[in-house]
């Protein structure tokens, strides 16, 4: 027996094993959007194609866009696509009274309770967040930067803009954008 044949293959062997775990672990499909909205006959490339997988956040596939009114100036905002932002926008439209806590939000009292099943424990919200304050019921939004909070859910984000309107407001009008 000669054993280059054997050298040769076990040099084979590995870099097949890499290449067939590269192949499964990879989708080369293209999302159903795009081969239902592409004239090109030209395949897609695989790093194409895994590229949107790898940016966008899993489970939020949609959102919704609303309108604030804030002093009666509107801003644009959108609400995540979590359970509780989908409660909340259940709720719209509403007025709320806006109260200041420590000169970096605006929070105002929901009339009901929102379903925070699956939200994480906390979080730590940004300039221009939408959340919901789940101990005290309340929204809570956001014109300066704020330290982590346990029992804080964010909803959205608004506009750029709005954060600044709403350091001096009083009243908010939330509704879903027409």
């Amino acid at each position: 027996m000669h054993p280059a044949p054997f050298r040769a293959l076990a040099r084979v062997v590995p870099a097949a094993a890499l290449l067939l775990v590269m192949t499964a672990c990879t989708d080369d499909s293209p999302p159903s959007s795009a081969a239902s909205s592409s004239a090109s006959s030209e395949p897609a490339s695989p790093q194409a194609s895994t590229a949107p997988a790898a940016t966008a956040p899993t489970g939020r596939t949609t959102a919704m866009n609303i309108r604030l009114t804030l002093d009666g100036h509107r801003i644009a905002a959108t609400l995540n696509d979590s359970p509780t932002a989908r409660d909340f926008a259940a709720q719209l439209p509403l007025t709320l009274s806006l109260s200041d806590l420590n000169q970096a939000e605006k929070v105002a009292d929901l009339p009901r309770k929102l379903s925070t099943s699956g939200a994480p424990e906390g979080a730590d919200p940004e300039v221009g967040d939408l959340a919901y304050y789940a101990p005290w019921n309340q929204l809570a939004t956001y014109y300066r930067d704020a330290p982590y909070a346990t029992g804080l859910v964010i909803l959205g984000h608004m506009a750029d803009g709005g954060a600044e309107r709403l350091a001096g407001a009083d009243e908010i009008t939330i509704e879903a954008a027409p």
